[in-house]
């Protein structure tokens, strides 16, 4: 939208541009005063052309540059038409009385008499709430009284874990990645075999009969027995065969062997 070329349209007004953009997005000023942080007042001064109720040359483009933001509309353009209105009302390069102008609209500063005022009653107050906190501590502890130290408490022995037993804990084989697994028991009788993907698991039936695996991935596989992590069962993508799954086997694998398995 050119924007210069417009200006003229809407009675020749910026304010009634960012107005038509405003009401285009369906948004009240006080939706514009939130995202711009711009007083409600200040918009509709701009909105009316009402530049005597502005702050000055300077603010008044800058408000306009963000009622532009707001309403997607080019600041620049906007920032420089507003200029060339303001020079055609009269308006270039004014400056309101600094005390009809207060950003954002702030609470008034108190005169120096209250303020002084205040301070020394907030003085008054800590020191008698001192004075107080000091005589209460003084009563709740008597000088003739030893304080004793709280009773230590010995902790209660902690009841021993019970071992892990093989006949009921689950051996649970889950893929972190691609593996073809094939598990069988000692007739060779075939138990599970599948091309896992990450996420897929397979509890080895407890009444198997000592059954075995056999992968070309056991890297890409975690055991767990009755929930705790047995160490890996071969080097990366080096094939394991005949390796004993069964929870007795598992459990009864040292850090040894499983290091010299790697």
């Amino acid at each position: 939208m050119d924007l210069l070329a417009s200006v003229d349209e809407y009675d020749g007004s910026v304010g009634s541009q960012l107005k038509a953009g405003r009401e285009r997005l369906g948004l009240s000023l006080s939706d514009i005063a939130e995202k711009t942080r711009v007083p409600t007042r200040h918009l509709e001064s701009i909105e009316q052309s009402n530049f005597d109720a502005l702050p000055g040359q300077t603010y008044t483009l800058g408000f306009a540059r963000s009622y532009a933001n707001a309403v997607d509309m080019d600041a620049a353009t906007i920032s420089e038409a507003m200029r060339l209105e303001l020079a055609r009302s009269g308006h270039e390069g004014y400056q309101a009385p600094a005390q009809n102008y207060e950003p954002a609209d702030p609470a008034r500063v108190p005169s120096k008499t209250l303020a002084w005022t205040s301070a020394a009653i907030a003085a008054i107050a800590l020191a008698a709430y001192l004075i107080f906190r000091s005589l209460t501590l003084t009563d709740a502890v008597p000088a003739d009284k030893p304080v004793t130290s709280p009773t230590s408490v010995t902790p209660s022995a902690t009841a021993p874990i019970a071992p892990l037993s093989a006949k009921s804990a689950d051996v649970v084989i889950t893929a972190t990645g691609d593996a073809w697994v094939k598990i069988y028991d000692a007739d060779e009788k075939r138990i599970f075999e599948k091309e896992m993907v990450a996420g897929d698991s397979f509890t080895v039936p407890r009444n198997a009969n000592k059954p075995m695996m056999v992968t070309g991935r056991p890297q890409a596989l975690t055991i767990t027995v009755g929930g705790k992590a047995i160490p890996p069962l071969g080097t990366p993508d080096k094939t394991i065969a005949d390796v004993g799954v069964s929870a007795e086997e598992l459990l009864a694998r040292k850090p040894a062997a499983a290091a010299a398995a790697q």
